[in-house]
């Protein structure tokens, strides 16, 4: 049985989350992803359950070591979590989902004391090959509350049997474990080459709940990358090669500042 723990959601584009622990109680948290507890919180970081747990987790994509938080006082006692980029947190209750839903790696921001970060791997070639995750998935079991991270707004479907959905793959945060996953190839020349969103997109077919999330931390780095190279070319164009160009530019411009001034 996962423990009875209560939370709050604070913040809007950045959110954290806030739980709030009576005596006894605990929760598990990534690795690092604690922001602040009361005095009355006890951590302990450990595998959770043996080396095999925690290569699972490694696998999963998560940390080896997880960290539980218990209230080893005598009254209520909180303690907060916050995810390492710009997002929102999604609540899940399992026991409203079968106990186990999956999602992608990477996701897991903390859980009730009992809920297990199991691997899932998915059973189409497809997915695996060309999912973007690869053939691995993140299986959350358990009968408490578990919490997810994602970047950006976050969308959530209910989808009706039969009911298909596509996304990109990297929208793609979380899914019930009866919703049909799989990749396909988007058809014509044109699209895979030119239509900005690559070559395969993930098939989701219902029944299930689907949570989507619109800016993948891949997608904000890869225009943060984008971005410092078009800069990082700017100043080798202008002053020679990057820091050093710019180091020179700065002592050529002290120079010829001198140079009219002493002519004045």
């Amino acid at each position: 049985m996962a423990h009875e723990i209560d939370y709050t959601l604070h913040g809007d584009d950045m959110q954290i989350v806030e739980i709030e622990l009576d005596p006894g109680e605990a929760v598990r948290a990534e690795a690092g992803a604690m922001l602040y507890m009361d005095g009355d919180i006890k951590m302990d970081t450990g595998t959770g359950g043996g080396f095999m747990k925690g290569l699972k987790r490694r696998i999963a994509g998560e940390s080896f070591f997880i960290t539980s938080f218990a209230n080893d006082g005598r009254g209520l006692a909180k303690v907060a979590f916050s995810a390492p980029y710009p997002g929102k947190v999604i609540p899940l209750d399992l026991s409203a989902h079968g106990g186990e839903f999956l999602c992608q790696k990477d996701t897991f921001l903390c859980a009730a004391k009992g809920i297990e970060i199991e691997v899932a791997f998915t059973k189409k070639i497809g997915a695996g090959l060309f999912g973007g995750e690869g053939f691995i998935l993140q299986r959350l079991t358990g009968d408490g509350l578990a919490f997810a991270h994602a970047g950006g707004t976050i969308i959530e479907r209910d989808l009706t049997p039969g009911e298909t959905l596509r996304v990109d793959t990297g929208c793609l945060v979380a899914f019930d474990t009866s919703v049909d996953y799989d990749i396909e190839f988007q058809g014509g020349f044109k699209n895979a080459l030119f239509g900005g969103e690559g070559l395969f997109l993930a098939k989701l077919r219902g029944p299930g709940k689907v949570f989507l999330q619109s800016l993948p931390f891949s997608r904000l780095a890869d225009r943060i990358v984008a971005a410092s190279r078009t800069f990082s070319n700017r100043g080798e164009q202008r002053g020679g090669g990057g820091a050093m160009g710019a180091i020179g530019g700065l002592a050529a411009g002290g120079l010829l500042g001198g140079i009219l001034g002493e002519d004045n």
